[in-house]
């Protein structure tokens, strides 16, 4: 991968909603990529997707696409439940691998698929892009430059009420607890715990709470948890899916102020210490993962390392797991 002008071609396994704006085009849209193929079991749907967005092939068959001689990766890109099984097939098939997050629906799975690609000496990604993106790079940028002075403490509430999907009792695989077993909790409280451990480091002690209050699904819709990072600093979050508004508000508190910011909203980013308070506003990318994908090609080019491994999205998993009370 260390020639400049080497095209790397993906195969997009599992083409639904997140690949339609969120991720797709990203890789279509950086220099050096190429999508040559997809794959849904639905052929007409998989055959309508590739039509739209430009692309020469599609398959049926996950074997198909992964095994095609023309495809040097794979962006896996459907439900968590089978990530481990797919992610287990690039791995034996010596394919760099792009993985959605989480990188599986518990630690011991994600740690067999890291295992995996480890021992193949190939390059596993996983699209925790928050990681990348300008917004959360300021956070960091403050925090490196001792802006609130020594970090003491992290705070996340995220709540929301009850969709009306959830209302209806209508399936919906983000609350099946066979394929998320934490539901709303593993689609979203992944992205800021694992955005957290990149700001603050490595968390070495966590426990938590978790119940179904709702009883409008199978998987679980409240959890609450404290931790530790393996720099002293103490954390806390709460996460509810049932409550009268939504609400997304994270504080990082220092010895000489503090840092508040949302996890998912585009709100501004907020620094207040003793010099007053400064107030940063960056939109998101049109295509959210661009600058996590752009990152992949300059990691696979030598030219700098990807903050979102398989290594690092298997400690969130572990993380996870220790909070939902599986470990």
């Amino acid at each position: 991968m260390s020639e400049p002008t080497k095209v790397i071609r993906w195969g997009i396994l599992g083409c639904g909603d997140v690949t339609e704006l969120k991720s797709g085009p990203a890789y279509q849209k950086t220099d050096g990529f190429q999508v040559v193929a997809v794959m849904r079991r639905d052929a007409v749907k998989a055959a309508d997707y590739a039509k739209r967005h430009g692309i020469s092939k599609y398959y049926t068959n996950a074997d198909d696409l992964i095994n095609d001689p023309e495809i040097d990766a794979i962006y896996i890109a459907t439900p968590p439940d089978v990530h481990k099984l797919y992610g287990l097939m690039v791995a034996a098939a010596g394919k760099i691998c792009c993985i959605e997050k989480p990188l599986s629906p518990n630690y011991q799975d994600s740690l067999s698929i890291c295992t995996a690609f480890a021992a193949k000496k190939t390059p596993l990604f996983v699209a925790y892009y928050r990681r990348t993106l300008p917004r959360f790079e300021q956070i960091k940028a403050w925090i490196d430059t001792n802006s609130i002075g020594d970090i003491r403490h992290i705070r996340w509430h995220l709540s929301k009420p009850a969709s009306s999907t959830d209302l209806s009792g209508e399936y919906n695989w983000r609350t099946d607890a066979l394929i998320a077993a934490g539901g709303y909790f593993d689609d979203l409280a992944s992205h800021g715990l694992d955005l957290f451990t990149h700001l603050l480091g490595n968390i070495k002690e966590v426990s938590g709470l978790s119940i179904n209050q709702q009883g409008l699904y199978a998987a679980k819709d409240a959890a609450t948890a404290c931790w530790l990072h393996e720099s002293g600093i103490t954390g806390t979050g709460s996460w509810n899916f049932g409550c009268y508004e939504r609400e997304d508000k994270v504080v990082i508190y220092g010895s000489k102020g503090k840092i508040t910011f949302s996890v998912f909203e585009n709100d501004p980013v907020v620094l207040s210490n003793a010099q007053g308070q400064t107030e940063v506003l960056i939109d998101h990318p049109e295509n959210i993962q661009l600058y996590h994908v752009q990152q992949m090609r300059e990691d696979l080019l030598g030219h700098s390392t990807h903050p979102s491994t398989g290594l690092t999205a298997t400690h969130t998993s572990w993380v996870m797991d220790q909070i939902m009370g599986n470990l």
